[in-house]
């Protein structure tokens, strides 16, 4: 391989990969740092469903901070337990 080919085929490689970032919304901010500019309907309903997987867990950390805490005796805490556990299907 000459130099010639070898500096073309670099060229290619480059810009290729610069379309597939363009092609999927990555951008780069000032810093030289690369995020993803799409903002669509899939990741929109992702966001909000993490979110939600976020309260949950918090509400669980609380329940069992509280049993942690409490030295109120087992009965209540099989009663948090079964509340952790949730509906059953």
């Amino acid at each position: 391989m000459n130099p010639i080919e070898m500096v073309i085929g670099i060229v290619l490689i480059v810009t290729i990969g610069s379309i597939l970032k363009a092609r999927f919304g990555i951008r780069k901010d000032w810093k030289g740092n690369e995020y993803n500019v799409r903002d669509d309907a899939a990741v929109t309903a992702e966001n909000h469903r993490l979110k939600g997987e976020i309260a949950d867990l918090r509400d669980r950390i609380q329940v069992l901070e509280r049993v942690v805490t409490d030295n109120e005796g087992g009965l209540r805490l099989d009663r948090e337990i079964e509340k952790l556990r949730g509906p059953r299907d």
